[in-house]
């Protein structure tokens, strides 16, 4: 044809040549969108834009993307590649690293995620605690090793010596019902919810849970109760072109008027300057204030609970103004945060420094980890028991002073779950929480559903959003959404307590959630 015809604009649009060529270009299409799929990645439409993809979601893209490239000698390193995946995801995620490492890789992945552990070849634990009590290599060398390391606190899960606490089978004190819930993938879809329950809402990645529970619940609750819901519009990553907003469609009924007040748990940051922190949020920073202004030396200089705030100018440093750093300009190069050169760090003027309450000067008192906070302002019930609740919530180690905008996503959400839980409890709200356990390891999981289980004692009704099975074992109801991602979900699949949903046939978690169980699923198949 090109014989006759050198241009291929004049080709005949069924040429042989066209057609091989249009093959080749069709097939290496089809591989990559095989490696989205593989991933966990199918119900993702090509047009969707990158800022709205979660982290997670991008990293399993840029993973695709090294599969695709065949490269090989290469170091690969992931952090926690498994957070906010199904263990049906996860597993496809598991067979493409070790198909890099298959092609002359090498793999190196920070993760909590216990099945990945069992799976990898090689084991470096880091420990023993957290935050200063950390830092120490505590094994390096092939996982079955890792048993006899007694200081490790992952080898108590990975090897099965700490088993999961079981559900307390609480019974329902009634139902709020959603019905005909039209939201992203969720067509008519009804659900019963029941309250002072902890319910988990599982199914894989996409699958419209998030959705149904994250979005349409608080959304419908917020609602009756007369506020209108959060926009978080603002609070996400800025995009070309106009946002659009999708209002939830659908009822709520059942036992509404039992729910007083709607509370979501998120992972978004507590503060979006330095200025916030842990001790600011929490408000046991203005307790602390107090204090330093009931002292001798400060009512002789009348320095009253205002001066001991960074925030305000009269004990502030004046050069940092507060900020504890500076910026120094730097030509023909970006600018670059040095210490303050004048408070050192401190944020505070001398004059204010000089007050101390037991030979503690409010500046060292930021400084201090929340365990040794803990201990120094022991008699003082105010301070000492939301110090105490980070504590139990697995946050020791954060020093009091530490920015928000260097808090992870979930140790913001634990910030502010312990927050919610130094409130006097009236019981009669709605806590929801989209995947708490993300990011966290399996020993402080374990202490978060301790902190959620003492919600519901106290008459509350707590909503998970969640993938891991150990976690979701615990609950006292479960409500499975899919079957698939996208298109291929927003069904309620199966409900009920853990097991009755792990012998349900038509459920993707059934398989993993009766492993964990130690029970027998109705289907064949799962997890290999």
């Amino acid at each position: 044809a090109h014989a006759a015809a050198p241009d291929v604009r004049l080709t005949s649009a069924l040429s042989e040549e066209k057609r091989l060529a249009a093959q080749r270009l069709a097939a290496g299409v089809v591989a990559r969108v095989r490696q989205l799929r593989e991933l966990g990645l199918g119900y993702l439409s090509l047009d969707r834009a990158t800022p709205t993809l979660s982290a997670g979601e991008l990293q399993r893209l840029r993973l695709a993307t090294q599969l695709s490239s065949l490269l090989f000698g290469v170091l690969y390193v992931l952090d926690e590649p498994s957070a906010g995946l199904h263990p049906a995801d996860s597993h496809a995620l598991y067979n493409a690293l070790d198909r890099l490492r298959d092609g002359g890789n090498s793999v190196f992945v920070v993760e909590h995620d216990l099945e990945l552990m069992r799976r990898a070849q090689w084991l470096v634990d880091v420990g023993p605690e957290a935050g200063e009590r950390g830092g120490r290599v505590l094994y390096s060398g092939e996982p079955e090793g890792l048993r006899e390391v007694k200081d490790s606190r992952t080898a108590r899960y990975l090897f099965d010596q700490v088993p999961a606490p079981a559900s307390r089978q609480r019974s329902p004190g009634g139902w709020l019902e959603l019905k005909g819930i039209h939201r992203h993938n969720l067509r008519g879809v009804d659900a019963q919810v029941p309250l002072g329950l902890l319910t988990a809402v599982t199914g894989i990645s996409g699958s419209g849970k998030s959705s149904l529970m994250a979005q349409a619940l608080p959304e419908l609750m917020l609602l009756h109760l007369g506020h209108e819901p959060m926009d978080d519009s603002a609070d996400a990553a800025p995009m070309e072109g106009p946002s659009v907003i999708e209002a939830t469609r659908g009822q709520l009924a059942g036992d509404v008027d039992a729910i007083q007040r709607v509370v979501q748990v998120d992972q978004k940051p507590i503060g979006r300057t330095p200025r916030s922190n842990l001790a600011t949020y929490t408000g046991l920073f203005d307790h602390v204030r107090k204090l330093f202004a009931a002292t001798p030396a400060a009512r002789r200089r009348r320095f009253d609970a205002g001066r001991f705030s960074f925030n305000v100018a009269k004990g502030r440093c004046e050069t940092c103004e507060g900020e504890g750093f500076v910026s120094v300009e730097l030509l023909f190069m970006p600018s670059v945060y040095a210490p303050c050169p004048t408070c050192h760090g401190a944020r505070y003027n001398e004059a204010t420094l000089k007050v101390r309450w037991n030979d503690r000067n409010i500046a060292e008192v930021l400084q201090m980890t929340v365990d040794e906070a803990h201990a120094f302002f022991i008699e003082e019930d105010a301070i000492a028991r939301p110090l105490q609740l980070l504590q139990e919530i697995g946050l020791g180690y954060l020093r009091l002073g530490q920015p928000a905008t260097e808090l992870s996503g979930g140790e913001a959400q634990r910030i502010k779950l312990a927050t919610e839980l130094q409130r006097s409890q009236r019981g009669r709200t709605l806590y929801v929480l989209d995947e708490p356990t993300t990011g966290l390891h399996a020993s402080d999981a374990d202490r978060l559903l301790v902190q959620l289980q003492r919600l519901v004692d106290a008459g509350n009704t707590v909503v998970m959003i969640e993938h891991d099975m150990r976690s979701v074992a615990q609950a006292d109801w479960v409500m499975d959404v899919g079957p698939g991602a996208g298109g291929e979900g927003g069904t309620i699949v199966a409900t009920g307590t853990p097991p009755e949903v792990a012998r349900a046939p038509e459920s993707r978690t059934a398989p993993f959630l009766a492993r964990e169980l130690g029970i027998t699923a109705h289907r064949a198949g799962g997890p290999p």
